[in-house]
């Protein structure tokens, strides 16, 4: 051993035993830190679950760090002289162990990229921040792929994520089935109640689980969300068991449906695998092998195989790619000058307009939506209604288990609420209640009539979207992407505008 072990502070988004910075190192000369801190639990005031999975799957892969001959420091949350930060107990560390020298993994957050960096000066022993290899698009590779291009579209850098790693490749290096995105059959409305729908695993929370539970009830009390529902896979191979759950059972009909939407029915045909994969307990890549796999074996049609691995190596890797690129005020943008403050049913559930009350319930039972959810009936509804957008960022940040601001804050101002004018998505994507009505059930027992504009029964979205075209006409009438909304508005008569504006101005007016 040299002068000192080598200190690896492991953060809680990084639970891989493939991390670079373990394998900078030899076992026999490095202690690695974990660390529960305030600082990162209260930043945002996140959900009571999100905060129990991660301290439990922290707590989980300690041991199982420890079962495979690491040294493991572990500071917990409710230790005596916990300094509440990552530069503080790593300054105790240093100081515990005589620590000769830092490895530690970049962060996935501007905020803790800084405090990463700061220790570099602060500290008077080397430190050695590592490149994060888990993704397959580094930070240099995307900002060369972006400056070569006026518009940085996901489609482009998709196909040359495939291309990178053969996934769903015919010998000829060309796309399985002669078409690269296969989008279109991936929009079928809710089929109606299943019984044999696939659901999710729930897993049983074991002691260690346990504790956390009762410490975060206790402690963060004030937080949105119950705990009441937790069943999160808090260890690898529990979150591999998900992983083939979701393959066997949910993969064959993911691609058809994963834009519908179903009362009381959370999860349907999604992985629900998000939190596991952003917290490192699964590897996204091997996940997409395996959904190839399936493909070539004939289990899976082809449009499901492609849609599932497009979310992982299109998606995920591009908004990853995107907030880094443009930078930490990326979260501040607000293209349309939207100001409203965030209703207070976010933090409820508890409003008449039923498909918001089901993404909003179900968020405060289980921290989880997934995508569709997210996009058309909380983010659509943010938009049309003219939220200011960090407000909407800072609550998807707080309420969903796989949220990380790299993740989350573009997927929010960019995606649903158009606050970066068009960088990341090509339109707003704004709608009325016929979307909802069309790819859900939850119109039919609204109190809200879905096809009315006007009147106390009118489906709130129908004027409020109305009323989103009209106050932004300046700034998105030449978007050619808009064009027909435009058109049709222009059609109405002029009585006919101004009802559905003044129907949209008294409920903007109670929403305060």
């Amino acid at each position: 051993m040299s002068d000192g072990p080598f200190l690896v502070p492991v953060l809680g988004d990084q639970l891989s035993h493939d991390l670079p910075s373990l394998r900078a190192v030899d076992k026999e000369d490095a202690i690695v830190l974990m660390m529960e801190v305030a600082d990162e639990t209260t930043y945002v005031k996140h959900h009571k679950a999100k905060i129990a999975f991660l301290l439990s799957a922290m707590r989980h892969y300690a041991e199982a760090l420890r079962g495979a001959g690491w040294t493991v420091d572990y500071v917990r949350l409710d230790d005596p002289g916990n300094t509440g930060s990552f530069t503080g107990e790593v300054a105790q560390a240093i100081e515990r162990h005589g620590a000769s020298a830092i490895h530690v993994t970049e962060a996935g957050e501007w905020r803790v990229r800084a405090m990463l960096e700061s220790w570099q000066d602060r500290f008077s022993i080397p430190v050695t921040i590592h490149e994060d290899d888990r993704f397959l698009c580094s930070h240099a590779e995307f900002d060369s792929w972006a400056a070569a291009r006026t518009q940085m579209r996901m489609e482009f850098f998709y196909r040359d994520m495939r291309r990178k790693t053969g996934l769903l490749l015919d010998r000829d290096g060309q796309p399985e089935g002669g078409q690269w995105n296969y989008d279109a059959d991936n929009r079928k409305p809710a089929p109606g109640r299943d019984l044999l729908m696939p659901q999710p695993i729930r897993f049983r929370p074991d002691s260690v689980t346990k504790e956390v539970l009762a410490m975060v009830a206790d402690r963060f009390a004030d937080h949105i969300g119950s705990l009441d529902h937790f069943h999160f896979a808090v260890t690898r191979p529990d979150a591999l068991r998900q992983q083939q759950r979701f393959l066997d059972e949910a993969l064959p009909r993911f691609g058809d449906y994963q834009d519908a939407m179903l009362t009381d029915e959370p999860f349907l045909w999604h992985s629900v695998l998000s939190p596991y994969i952003n917290a490192g307990l699964l590897d996204p890549l091997e996940l997409c092998h395996a959904v190839e796999k399936r493909y070539r074996a004939g289990k899976v049609p082809l449009n499901c195989a492609e849609g599932f691995i497009r979310q992982i190596i299109g998606w995920r890797e591009y908004v990853r790619g995107v907030y880094w690129h443009e930078g930490p005020d990326y979260g501040r943008r607000n293209a349309l000058d939207a100001g409203r403050d965030l209703p207070g049913f976010y933090w409820t559930g508890e409003t008449d307009m039923h498909c918001l009350a089901q993404a909003i319930g179900q968020t405060i039972d289980h921290a989880y939506a997934h995508h569709i959810q997210r996009l058309m009936i909380t983010g659509n509804f943010a938009l049309i209604a003219g939220i200011d957008p960090h407000q909407v960022h800072v609550w998807y940040l707080e309420v969903y288990a796989d949220a990380y601001e790299w993740v989350e804050m573009p997927n929010t101002v960019g995606m649903a609420l158009f606050a970066d004018g068009g960088l990341l998505g090509s339109k707003p994507y704004a709608a009325g209640g016929a979307y909802i009505n069309r790819m859900s059930d939850y119109c039919g027992t609204c109190r809200y009539d879905v096809k009315q504009r006007v009147g106390e029964d009118a489906c709130p979205f129908n004027a409020l979207y109305w009323d989103f075209i009209a106050r932004n006409q300046r700034k998105l009438a030449r978007n050619p992407r808009m064009a027909m909304p435009y058109r049709n508005w222009d059609r109405m008569k002029e009585e006919d505008r101004a009802a559905i504006r003044e129907q949209a101005a008294r409920f903007l007016h109670d929403l305060r």
